[in-house]
């Protein structure tokens, strides 16, 4: 094989490296994540001692072929790279098999890569924990700044449970504090909209089938909030509200918006890092009511609290 094809061959298997890399990152969990960064750094280690291999092996007249042959064997996907992690705990917990006579030496350089390969690993997971113990708090840093500027503004968080439900069951809290029917102005029901008009009666999935129903009738309006980022195209709107209607799944922006165009009200979300974001501020005639959000403060992800006048 000429030089020309090695090293034509070696972009190729730097590209394909490059692919499998991506792949087993974005297929990795939490659980073996550390582990797999530390294959991938190892997986390009090796490619590049093996390209310098073969070229030192190429400039003195080696075998290009046989060195292909390597390359091809050496390819694996990145599924089954994955499960190789998750099987080789397992077997290096296990008490290795005794030794063949024969093909001894073999089976002791398989050892000394693997025992390598083995402290290498350890050494990237040491490296990570001890990155990770020097990086900022990011809980402890939100519930501080969330906590001085509720102080500032005279309110004190309730505590709602994070169960997919917090968005509306915040909103269902602020109503029964600050939105005393007698004192409001009546609200603009959706005309599909069948539950209770009254908030001593109405729940979580009230909410939601008001969100939902004032989105089906006025789509137009949300047309731009339904754009999906990741897959970039638009999400149906039956399908959107069906899903936020009939399940627990979380509420946001749309929601937001929805309710507050209902209950002709302000809803504002304080948050730490940014200025409080205010919704429907130009067409409230009721009371405002007060939300805080949360980032990284809570093991399933972003969430929503009521928030109450200290006093």
């Amino acid at each position: 094989m000429d030089s020309a094809a090695v090293l034509a061959r070696h972009r190729k298997e730097k590209k394909d490296l490059q692919n499998q890399v991506t792949g087993l990152k974005k297929q990795a969990s939490k659980k073996n994540r550390k582990q797999v960064n530390a294959r991938c750094e190892e997986l390009s280690r090796e490619l590049e001692e093996r390209h310098a291999r073969e070229l030192g092996e190429l400039e003195n007249g080696g075998d290009g072929e046989k060195a292909a042959d390597m390359a091809d064997d050496a390819s694996v996907t990145p599924e089954e790279l994955l499960a190789q992690l998750e099987l080789e705990q397992p077997a290096a917990a296990a008490a290795p098999a005794p030794q063949a006579a024969t093909g001894g030496r073999r089976g002791n350089r398989r050892k000394e890569k693997l025992a390598r390969r083995e402290a290498e690993v350890e050494r990237m997971k040491a490296e990570a924990a001890a990155e990770a113990a020097e990086q900022p708090d990011l809980k402890k840093g939100e519930e501080a700044v969330l906590q001085r500027l509720c102080s500032a503004a005279g309110l004190r968080a309730v505590d709602i449970q994070p169960d997919g439900h917090c968005l509306f069951a915040s909103l269902l809290d602020q109503l029964k504090a600050r939105h005393a029917e007698s004192a409001c102005d009546p609200y603009c029901f959706p005309q599909s909209y069948e539950g209770p008009r009254c908030i001593a009666e109405m729940d979580v999935w009230s909410l939601r089938r008001l969100a939902c129903c004032h989105v089906r009738e006025h789509h137009d309006d949300f047309v731009p909030y339904l754009f999906d980022e990741q897959s970039l195209e638009l999400q149906d709107v039956a399908t959107y509200t069906a899903a936020i209607e009939n399940s627990a799944k979380w509420g946001g922006e749309i929601e937001l918006l929805a309710l507050s165009q209902v209950l002709r009200c302000c809803i504002s979300v304080l948050m730490a890092g940014r200025s409080t974001h205010r919704v429907n501020e130009q067409g409230a005639v009721n009371p405002e009511l007060k939300l805080v959000y949360y980032k990284h403060s809570y093991a399933l992800g972003e969430h929503y609290n009521s928030l109450r006048d200290a006093t």
